[in-house]
């Protein structure tokens, strides 16, 4: 349906740059086709689990919603309930098996993200590695990085480009890319924040990239303002706290107040279990000593 007008690009945009309450303010649209509507629906109850509040999706969600909600429903379930994963994971993976459902891109697009989560990148691309959906292909260049493969990541950026160069997401998964290759494409990823940060409402989201790409360029002082910024949006988002820590142990200030509430809120966050084990590495040199 060339030139028909896209009804949920606001709606995505918001989602995209993490502004989740604003997507969620502003979803209340007209005339949307059932499809739409689904995805409308699909978009805000993923912004309400961006914002943490979990049981929300989880009680609004029925059995009898659609199955992109359901699966939306999965990741609120996987999320609040730490310790009981592994029926949530089993349930994803019968529906994956299901012809009639498993291969729904917004079934496959949670799968990936939730085991991502897990680390289990083999299993995620399993499920997202075909693509079709921009959302899909921008989850395959994160996959990817993480998995140090920018070779692969740069791939699927390429395909996002020539599906839409301008598109929000490309450019996102530009600016993620540009930051694992370093080196002269830490001032590219600066300036696809910097291009955010004036089209749009600032972010954390936004404050976050442009802070990692100066502390890359070793600013360290426009990193911290950046952050501290973005801490007072949300003090509890862990990426800003994380990135505050390692900025303060640049400026040679003390970090140990940003560790303290990434610990009791995030307390799975990969900083959190690095320092932890430093810790007992510390502990058990001390040990060896005594």
């Amino acid at each position: 349906m060339a030139g028909s007008p896209d009804h949920l690009f606001n709606l995505r945009n918001n989602f995209y740059l993490g502004s989740y309450q604003a997507a969620i303010n502003n979803s209340d649209l007209p005339n949307l086709s059932p499809d739409d509507a689904v995805e409308r629906d699909c978009l805000v109850y993923h912004s309400y689990i961006a914002l943490g509040s979990y049981q929300l999706v989880i009680n609004e969600i029925d059995s009898s919603a659609a199955t992109p909600l359901q699966a939306v429903k999965l990741l609120a379930l996987y999320l609040s309930n730490p310790h009981d994963k592994e029926s949530t994971i089993s349930s994803l993976k019968e529906w994956l098996a299901d012809p009639a459902i498993g291969n729904n891109p917004i079934l496959r697009l949670i799968a990936g993200i939730i085991f991502t989560h897990e680390e289990d990148y083999n299993e995620a691309l399993k499920h997202t590695n075909a693509g079709g959906t921009m959302e899909l292909h921008a989850l395959n260049v994160q996959i990817f990085i993480k998995m140090h493969r920018s070779d692969y990541a740069e791939r699927q950026l390429r395909v996002m480009q020539q599906i839409d160069e301008d598109h929000t997401l490309t450019q996102l998964a530009n600016a993620w890319l540009n930051l694992a290759v370093g080196g002269s494409k830490i001032q590219e990823a600066y300036l696809i924040f910097q291009d955010f940060s004036e089209k749009y409402p600032m972010t954390g989201l936004i404050l976050n990239g442009k802070a990692v790409c100066c502390m890359h360029m070793g600013n360290f002082d426009e990193a911290e303002t950046l952050l501290l910024e973005a801490l007072n949006k949300d003090a509890k988002d862990p990426e800003t706290l994380a990135n505050l820590v390692v900025c303060s142990l640049h400026l040679g200030k003390s970090s140990s107040r940003y560790l303290s509430q990434l610990k009791l809120t995030h307390p799975e966050h990969i900083l959190v279990k690095r320092a932890s084990s430093a810790e007992d590495s510390f502990e058990r040199a001390v040990q060896s000593v005594a």
